[in-house]
Parts: C-alpha cells; structure tokens; sequence
C-alpha cells in the first residue's frame, strides 16, 4: 500500500505527514473512518477538488477503506507549525469558541467533539492539530456555503452555518497557534454527541 499511495504523498508528504502548503493537510494519525469517508466523498463529488476527483474515480469501497486505515496507522513526525500573523485578542476569542463553545448560539464546544486535546475521536471525527489558519477557515466556509457536505445529518454544516466571518477566524487562528501534539484520536465507542452527526454512529448504531 505504502507504493499505491505515492501519488497521494506528493501533495500530502512522505507518510501523509504534510507539506508547507496550506491547503494539502497531514493525513498520518486521523481516523480511518474519518479518512475514508473523505475518500468517498472525493470519489462520488460530495467535495469538490478537481485533482482527488479525478484520482479517486473509479476506485472502490473496499480499496479506499485500505487507503485509509495505511495512513491512519502512520505516526511520523508532525511538521513545525508557523507562528501564527493573528492578533492576541482573535486567538483567545478563538480558545473560548473551541474550548467553550457558544451557548447563545446552541454552539458546542470544538473539543466536545473533536476531544479535549483536539486529537479527534473514532471512527469519524478528526483531530484538528497541524492544520493552518486559512485551510481552517476554508474548510469551514465551504460548509457554510454547502460546497463541503457530510453524511446527513451533516452536523458540521449545521455549526459552520451558524458562526459569523469573526467567529470562524478566530477558530481558525486559535487552532493554528497550537503545537502538534502526540494525541490520538479518542476511542470512546457509542459516546453520545451534543449534535447528531451523520459520519459518527452513536448508542444503538444510530447517528
């Protein structure tokens, strides 16, 4: 598998470890479910980026699960993030959001989710460590524009539609100020979630 997936590394690094480009992120430690539930989303054009469409065209299930559980299965060693351009008060707006949430808004708290070190939580859920600011604040903003989708209920569209263009680049800034950390993706089987989500099967098989 580590030779069939040599054209992934040449956006995503040697071991899916990242590149310095903002928009191609690691891929090594996430979660398999989560992993393949981008590769088929990729394949069947839920998400749209036209060099993964066209790689991913024609492969099936099976061979995209054993894309994802490679590269989950791989640790090396995370790039150093850049200091991040943002100013003090936008990071910390950014930490009460991932840490706190925003209850007027019924807006949880990042790490309900993602787990409280951020390392992200199986089978679904990915960490949010390594990932620069403005690949955050795309990401996000394709899900408030409906240009990334999820299984439904897409619960990520649900909370990215409700933040304001200030609130999304605080988020965006806090998480790309936190170093790369050797946390795990979180296994908690069954752990009921704050919202249904549809890539997160929870108590009873249900999402």
């Amino acid at each position: 598998m580590e030779a069939r997936v040599q054209a992934c590394t040449g956006c995503h690094g040697a071991q899916g470890r990242g590149v310095e480009n903002v928009y191609f992120p690691r891929l090594a430690g996430k979660p398999a479910g989560y992993l393949y539930n981008q590769l088929v989303a990729f394949r069947d054009g839920r998400r749209k980026y036209v060099p993964m469409n066209y790689l991913l065209a024609y492969l099936p299930d099976d061979y995209l699960m054993r894309m994802a559980e490679h590269f989950a299965s791989l640790n090396p060693p995370p790039l150093v993030q850049p200091a991040v351009q943002r100013s003090p008060e936008q990071v910390r707006a950014g930490q009460r959001i991932v840490t706190q949430g925003i209850p007027a808004k019924k807006i949880p708290a990042c790490a309900t989710c993602h787990g409280a070190e951020l390392g992200g939580r199986e089978p679904g859920i990915p960490g949010l460590l390594g990932l620069r600011a403005d690949y955050v604040s795309a990401q996000l903003g394709a899900w408030r524009f409906g240009v990334r989708t999820a299984l439904a209920p897409d619960c990520m569209q649900l909370i990215a539609s409700s933040l304001s263009e200030p609130e999304v680049a605080a988020v965006s800034a806090y998480l790309a100020s936190l170093p790369v950390t050797a946390a795990r993706p979180l296994r908690q089987p069954g752990m009921k979630l704050p919202l249904a989500c549809g890539s997160q099967p929870q108590k009873g098989g249900q999402p």
